[in-house]
């Protein structure tokens, strides 16, 4: 596959639809053709639990995502600390920044939505057409709207080939239950996105702190970019 597909510079991969969340609102939706099929299939089986899978989020571009870093290196969208309390850019250094950024956000090139892979998925049969969704991990914990398709999550879908790349915290990415990635083709990509793929896509954009980026790359990738994927997690919470 093409580095532009790993880095998010191209969209030659992605199949668009268009898809009602739970207000009713219809917007585009981009993923890999054999992912909308795999979770098509999982749609179907969530549906028989009563669950009403929908997706907040599938394929980001670059653009997107260096909108976002900029925006939070430059304190122009919120940024929050581990415990998600708001900081003040202003008073950290340049590596806090990027350390704060990378907790909640990807570095742009190394998104795993570029791939067309992942999504963020939450139930729509658990909340009110006007419930202001957050895709916290509060929403996924018990007593969340979305515990039950968490727990559901953990018992199937590896059946259909996802996996929950942030479902531990690990010390880098926080937590993020309502992320799945199809493992098929997310763990070939993964492979496909190595640090001079990465550095060749930055060297060529306007990314904000990319001097301490790229001064700590190096680091940056193995805690918050070469995550190890599996649905063991999942499945061992399915057994517990």
């Amino acid at each position: 596959m093409e580095a532009g597909i790993c880095t998010g510079q191209t969209d030659a991969h992605i199949e668009y639809r268009v898809l009602r969340d739970h207000t009713g609102d219809k917007r585009p939706v981009g993923l890999q053709p054999q992912v909308w099929s795999a979770f098509d299939n999982m749609r179907r089986s969530a549906a028989d639990a009563g669950v009403d899978l929908l997706i907040a989020s599938g394929f980001r571009d670059f653009d997107r995502q260096l909108s976002i870093w900029n925006g939070k290196a430059d304190g122009s969208r919120p940024l929050f600390d581990h415990a998600g309390m708001r900081l003040d850019v202003a008073q950290l250094s340049d590596v806090e920044v990027c350390d704060a950024i990378l907790r909640w956000s990807a570095l742009p090139g190394a998104s795993r939505h570029h791939w067309g892979t992942d999504l963020d998925v939450y139930d729509g049969n658990s909340i009110e057409a006007d419930y202001a969704l957050q895709l916290s991990p509060d929403e996924y914990a018990p007593g969340g709207p979305f515990h039950s398709l968490s727990n559901w999550l953990a018992e199937h879908a590896a059946r259909f080939d996802f996996a929950r790349p942030y479902q531990f915290d690990t010390g880098g990415i926080a937590p993020e239950p309502w992320h799945i990635s199809y493992l098929p083709i997310a763990d070939v990509l993964q492979k496909e996105l190595t640090l001079p793929v990465l550095v060749h896509c930055l060297d060529r954009a306007d990314v904000k702190l990319s001097d301490t980026v790229l001064s700590r790359l190096d680091t940056i990738f193995e805690r918050f970019i070469n995550v190890a994927t599996s649905s063991a997690g999942d499945e061992m919470l399915a057994r517990s």
